[in-house]
């Protein structure tokens, strides 16, 4: 208690104990660091490519004929593998968590499983793609096509689905599940009308954080989705283009990052520089989405619970 009495003495004469100077001149060293560096990055980044930056680099396509370098054709594509990637691993992982955390207990084999979710989130980028292209697209017989890569994608983000819904079902307060039971509920209207809302916040920052995830990959997609960057043929009628737009599924397609990687292979460094403007900006507009989530998800759950 004397001691007690010293330090808060010490405080109030702004007196600070040497090791807590230099915890706190190292904490904020570090955050100062991290700043200093992503901006040097993107200031970097930006001071390269922004030059190339304009409507015809959006909407045009790279084509050695036409002598022209765009980036059309890998957003269509990033946008495909955003949203068949999402389409395959969001339900199972939100299913295999609710699963794991209410309804397979503590058991020996569901440890294992935890722990193979945890193995499969380290496996490098490159076995997925080896993986993918042996399975779907030899022996599946998909090929070098967006569906390939999808699969894949989907198998590299489903542990961090799965590991983030599994956080935001074990973040909401035990008291509502027992008043809940309490009140009459049964498992699944449980899971339905309280869990699942009072995680909604965190279960959507994983699958920004998954989704992050599909556009910054490539070396994956170099094996299963391969470099194409066609644009679909629309324009011919309604019924012609939604069959135009799903064949594309089962074509070769390169993202955004695949198209970086290209571009720098090929030595048009210029080129490169503004994909990565591009993706910077995606970067920066998905965390701010992600920032904007957590906040108006926290506000919803506090009106849910009253």
């Amino acid at each position: 208690m004397e001691r007690t009495g010293q330090d808060k003495g010490m405080l109030r004469r702004g007196e600070m104990h040497p090791g807590t100077v230099f915890l706190l001149a190292a904490v904020y060293g570090a955050a100062s660091f991290s700043v200093v560096l992503l901006l040097g990055i993107a200031g970097y980044v930006f001071f390269r490519g922004f030059r190339e930056l304009s409507l015809r680099f959006f909407l045009s396509v790279t084509s050695a004929l036409k002598g022209t370098v765009g980036i059309a054709g890998n957003m269509v594509n990033t946008l495909y593998m955003i949203i068949l990637t999402l389409a395959m691993a969001v339900p199972a992982g939100v299913g295999a968590a609710v699963y794991l955390n209410e309804y397979a207990g503590k058991s020996r084999p569901v440890r294992a499983v935890s722990f193979a979710v945890d193995i499969l989130a380290g496996i490098p980028s490159i076995v997925f793609g080896l993986f993918g292209m042996v399975l779907f697209g030899n022996v599946m017989g998909l090929g070098y096509s967006l569906l390939t890569g999808a699969l894949t994608l989907g198998l590299m983000v489903l542990p961090l689905i799965v590991e983030n819904t599994q956080a935001a079902l074990q973040a909401v307060p035990r008291g509502y599940r027992q008043g809940a039971l309490g009140m009459g509920a049964g498992k699944w209207e449980l899971i339905r009308t309280i869990l699942l809302p009072g995680a909604k916040s965190g279960i959507l920052s994983g699958i920004i954080l998954a989704v992050g995830r599909i556009v910054g990959e490539s070396a994956a997609l170099l094996f299963t989705a391969g470099s194409a960057r066609i644009l679909p043929g629309l324009g011919s009628g309604f019924p012609k283009d939604i069959t135009v737009l799903r064949d594309k599924i089962l074509e070769p397609g390169g993202t955004l990052t695949v198209e970086l990687y290209l571009q720098m292979q090929n030595g048009e460094y210029g080129a490169a520089f503004g994909i990565g403007c591009v993706l910077i900006l995606l970067t920066f507009l998905m965390n701010l989405l992600l920032k904007l989530i957590s906040r108006t998800g926290g506000g919803q759950e506090e009106d849910f619970y009253g």
